[in-house]
C-alpha cells in the first residue's frame, strides 16, 4: 500500500473510532440516562461526573484519549508526515464531534484531542494535564480549563518537539472552536462549574 492510501486509509479509520461515543455506551451498559439528555447535553467524561459519579467519567475518558491516541500512534510508527499526523487526529476528533454511530451529535472532542498529543510524549502530557489541573482548580470551570490548555498546547509543543507543532496548532483550533458557546457564557458568567454528582442520602 503507497504512503497516500495508508494516509487516507488512516483518516477513515480515526473518523469511525471517534464515532464511536463512549459516553454513551458506558451510560447504557451502567444504567444510566443518556448524556444527551442531561446536564450540558455534551456526550463527555465531564458531563457524565455531573450525574454518573466520577468512576464512570473517568472510564469515558480513558476510552475517548484512546480513540484519539491509538489513530495517531498507529500512523507515527507507520511513518506518515507530521502534518497528516495532525488531519488523522483532527478525523477522531470529528468522528466524536460528529459520530456517524449516534446521528453526527456529539461532544467536544476534548479527551479525543488530548488522547491524539498524548503520543508525542510524556512531557507533553503532563504539561496539559498540569495547565487543566491548575486552571480548573482556581476557576473551578472545565471548559476554561480546556481552553486554556488548548491554548498552551502548541507552545509546549514547539518547545519541546517543534515537528509536532503544527498539528497540535490545528487540534487547537478545532477545539477552541467547539467551545465557542462557552467562551460566550464565561464572558456572561453564565457558564456551570464543576460538581461532583450528590450523595443520596440513606
Amino acid at each position: 500500500m503507497s504512503i497516500t492510501a495508508l494516509t487516507f486509509t488512516m483518516i477513515l479509520a480515526a473518523y469511525l473510532a471517534g464515532s464511536i461515543s463512549s459516553a454513551i455506551l458506558i451510560c447504557r451498559l451502567r444504567g444510566l440516562p443518556d448524556p444527551r439528555t442531561q446536564g450540558s447535553k455534551n456526550p463527555g467524561a465531564t458531563n457524565v461526573m455531573r450525574f454518573g459519579g466520577i468512576s464512570t467519567a473517568i472510564m469515558v475518558l480513558v476510552f475517548d484519549m484512546l480513540k484519539g491516541a491509538v489513530p495517531a500512534y498507529l500512523a507515527f510508527i507507520l511513518g506518515v508526515n507530521p502534518v497528516f499526523l495532525g488531519v488523522i487526529a483532527i478525523a477522531a476528533c470529528l468522528g466524536h464531534i460528529y459520530p456517524i454511530f449516534f446521528g453526527f451529535k456529539g461532544g467536544k472532542g476534548v479527551a479525543t484531542a488530548f488522547g491524539a498529543m498524548v503520543p508525542i510524549g510524556g512531557d507533553l502530557a503532563l504539561c496539559l494535564i498540569g495547565t487543566w489541573i491548575l486552571v480548573a482548580l482556581i476557576t473551578r470551570y472545565s471548559s476554561l480549563a480546556a481552553i486554556s490548555a488548548a491554548i498552551m498546547a502548541p507552545v509546549y509543543t514547539w518547545w519541546l518537539d517543534e515537528r509536532f507543532a503544527l498539528p497540535v496548532a490545528m487540534l487547537s483550533v478545532l477545539i477552541i472552536i467547539r467551545h465557542k458557546d462557552n467562551i460566550i457564557r464565561l464572558r456572561q458568567g453564565d457558564e456551570t462549574k464543576l460538581t461532583r454528582k450528590k450523595k443520596t442520602p440513606k
